[in-house]
């Protein structure tokens, strides 16, 4: 680089004449990202202008070699892949610089986990995202290259990877790549391939849980030590991502496969069949074994014995209760319940109502990560007997944890039914979920019918 410095006191400025650096969001030396806003050129009417990110990077050939990558990748379309909106050259001050414009993230993972490690069930919904995005790259012929917590953001309530430091596969690794353990071993003598993001993912799947990065001796040239407390399948994955050979490394293949796998059912230990004798009334099985008695035969005969019984007794009843049944055959018959039918019809339609709130069960790790109100809402169908038989997500809210704990809560609540017509009948509500620090609140709307 050439020395020159991006500063944060640049906020007010203007790139290109069309992008206001608004607030500064971070960086370090040659390099600065800010806050900056966009208006759609293609729109037919003209809308509000929107949020965006812009990095600045200092001219120089490394930056020049940026800029011709992302020429070239923002033709890139994915769901899970931050969109290059913009990019170019400018100076700012006198500075020359390149900038690239990229979607604005609401929430990025490198923020949550000083808060607290991510559970296993948000590790997967992160992970899967990121699996697709991987792979739609690799298929393009790109490396990621800078698989870390912050490159993980949320955009939309979508998971996406930063795209701003994507390399053609087989490029050559730069002075750039310090020595972060999330960049793996052979970029710092070598071409960056596919396998240098696995090794990332293991590093980045070990911090999310844990908190903490493992522990790798590059002098030693060992392989690295993944914690003994790495629930599964994580654990598995992590030392198959984590080879200090790359040809020994997963595949995203393997990775989906690990994850998928269904846990295999506990092994129940071995033990002498137990044998239940039946016990019979007076130990007759006690006394049969005993005496080398056939115990079948004697049952059978205490079946018929028991069974003539039965049938004297009833007899006998029958007969002493015959005058009291010509009695009441003089008895008018009890009247036929009224049916529904007759009853009078209501034209009413009464709405259900809420029986039981299952609030959702929020840790405190998690809670102490809310700053304000995360809002999530959830569409339910109630069906006759007051259950919910459907609950889907109406808006996500900026954080997948969230938005999963307000869809399990939505599930179980219970309802009085409506009725319309007498008749008890299906009702759609929707829940807004309001998560803070002190607390969750939830309001519930019927919308239908």
């Amino acid at each position: 680089m050439n020395g020159v410095s991006i500063r944060g006191d640049w906020v007010g400025r203007k790139i290109d004449r069309r992008f206001p650096l608004n607030a500064w969001l971070g960086g370090s030396g040659s390099t600065g990202v800010f806050l900056t806003e966009i208006v759609d050129d293609d729109a037919r009417v003209p809308a509000e202008p929107r949020k965006a990110a812009i990095k600045l990077i200092a001219a120089s050939p490394q930056a020049e070699d940026r800029l011709a990558i992302w020429n070239r990748t923002a033709a890139l379309s994915h769901p899970h892949l931050v969109r290059i909106l913009h990019n170019g050259e400018a100076k700012v001050d006198g500075v020359s610089i390149v900038y690239v414009v990229t979607e604005l993230a609401e929430e990025v993972l490198a923020q949550i986990i000083p808060e607290r490690a991510l559970t296993p069930d948000e590790t997967r919904e992160m992970l899967r995202p990121v699996l697709d995005a991987l792979a739609y790259l690799h298929g393009k012929e790109y490396v990621h290259a800078h698989l870390k917590p912050s490159n993980i953001l949320v955009v939309d309530n979508e998971i996406k990877l930063s795209s701003d430091g994507l390399l053609s596969t087989g490029h050559l690794a730069d002075h750039g790549f310090s020595n972060d353990l999330h960049n793996a071993p052979e970029i710092s003598s070598g071409s960056v391939t596919a396998d240098a993001d696995i090794w990332s993912l293991g590093i980045t799947l070990v911090e999310a849980l844990t908190q903490q990065l493992p522990i790798w001796d590059a002098a030693a040239d060992d392989e690295a030590q993944v914690p003994g407390s790495l629930p599964k399948p994580f654990a598995e994955i992590v030392r198959e991502c984590l080879h200090t050979d790359p040809a020994r490394r997963c595949t995203l293949k393997d990775v989906q496969e690990m994850l998928d796998r269904k846990p295999e059912p506990a092994v129940q230990p071995e033990t002498e069949p137990i044998v239940h004798t039946p016990k019979h009334p007076h130990g007759l099985a006690e006394r049969a074994t005993a005496s080398k008695i056939p115990l079948v035969p004697l049952i059978v005969g205490l079946v018929l014995l028991i069974a003539i019984m039965i049938g004297l007794q009833m007899r006998s009843h029958k007969t002493q209760s015959a005058p009291v049944q010509t009695e009441t055959t003089h008895q008018a018959p009890p009247a036929e319940p009224e049916s529904p039918s007759s009853q009078p019809q209501s034209n009413a339609t009464t709405k259900a109502e809420v029986l039981n709130r299952a609030m959702p069960d929020v840790s405190r790790g998690a809670s102490n990560t809310i700053h304000g109100t995360v809002g999530v809402s959830v569409r339910i169908t109630v069906d006759e007997t007051g259950a919910v038989t459907n609950a889907e997500l109406v808006s996500r809210g900026p954080s997948a944890y969230f938005a999963r704990l307000a869809l399990e809560s939505a599930r179980n609540w219970k309802f009085k039914p409506a009725q319309k017509n007498g008749r008890l009948i299906a009702s759609t509500w929707m829940l807004h979920y309001e998560f803070r620090r002190g607390g969750t609140d939830v309001k519930p709307a019927q919308v239908a019918p």
